[in-house]
């Protein structure tokens, strides 16, 4: 059976939201100024809010998560919050 993670990935894709935004801040850039293509600055946008719309949590692609970092200059260990959810099956 697998485990219903809705609520943890929810409560993971806010927490990475505000790693994001706490990022972003540190390093004096805004939501306006930033150094991406629209589609990934879309996805930027949704990633700090930590949703995708009313009651769906944000769940950026790899290739989203890796741009944000190479932009901000971190590593993925220092962008994704710890612990990671748990999201295998049992």
């Amino acid at each position: 059976a697998v485990k219903d993670d809705s609520k943890e990935w929810a409560r993971y894709a806010k927490e990475l939201g505000v790693n994001l935004q706490r990022l972003r801040v540190e390093r004096g850039l805004t939501q306006e100024a930033w150094p991406m293509t629209q589609a990934v600055e879309n996805q930027y946008q949704r990633m700090e809010w930590g949703k995708i719309g009313k009651d769906t949590p944000a769940n950026p692609t790899l290739k989203t998560i890796m741009a944000v970092a190479q932009v901000l200059g971190v590593t993925l260990d220092e962008l994704l919050p710890q612990p990671w959810p748990d999201l295998h099956a049992r």
